[in-house]
């Protein structure tokens, strides 16, 4: 499975890819708004230099700004991933950017129906919201399930990429079900290679090879 941070802190993407454990960004506007003083080009160009796969998302809502946008963002480094709304405006774009050769990331999908549209439109990936799902009493994790048992029957190219991750169970059921990716915020990252009997068996570890060194 693919990990991805959920971010605009390019020294947030730093830190990770120091790990070498991460593959990819994703980032929108709401998250470039929320870094003060955050060019967007300049952000999403930087994160290219240390990831393979930087989703940038268009802002236009009809299909010939959205057209030109996907163009443009995709000139601006070669792992650059165009982020597309779930509309039909949206359906239009996947179509046009799956000709042209531009890797796209379907975001917002919330049903079945949207990611099987998305795929049959050139989606590289699909984000389902898992989180906002929760928000509203639901268990977002069972569209991961149900996405991945239409793609067992299709075999769609297109990736599942569990987007809105709340917590480390987020990622923990994104990698048992099969989804291809998970898109992590900082916070959760830094908890994933966290476990009390790690750090009770260390201090157990240390506590021995010092008892050791006193001899």
């Amino acid at each position: 499975m693919k990990l991805f941070i959920d971010t605009a802190n390019v020294d947030q993407v730093a830190e990770i890819a120091s790990w070498g454990v991460l593959d990819g960004v994703t980032t929108n506007p709401s998250l470039v708004a929320k870094e003060e003083g955050a060019d967007f080009k300049e952000t999403v160009t930087k994160m290219c230099g240390l990831v393979n796969e930087v989703s940038a998302q268009i802002t236009a809502t009809e299909f010939e700004e959205m057209k030109k946008q996907a163009d443009e963002y995709s000139s601006w480094h070669k792992n650059v991933v165009v982020k597309v709304p779930m509309t039909v405006e949206g359906l239009k774009t996947l179509n046009y950017c799956s000709s042209k050769g531009i890797h796209t990331n379907t975001t917002l999908v919330f049903s079945v129906p949207q990611a099987v549209m998305a795929a049959k439109s050139g989606a590289t990936m699909i984000s389902p919201f898992v989180g906002r799902l929760d928000d509203l009493g639901m268990d977002g994790m069972e569209l991961i399930q149900d996405i991945r048992t239409a793609w067992d029957h299709y075999n769609f190219d297109t990736q599942i990429l569990v987007a809105s991750v709340r917590n480390t169970e987020h990622v923990h059921r994104a990698a048992t079900i099969g989804a291809h990716i998970a898109t992590i915020p900082y916070k959760v990252f830094q908890e994933l290679p966290q476990h009390d009997l790690t750090d009770k068996g260390l201090k157990k570890f240390m506590e021995d090879w010092e008892s050791v060194q006193n001899r």
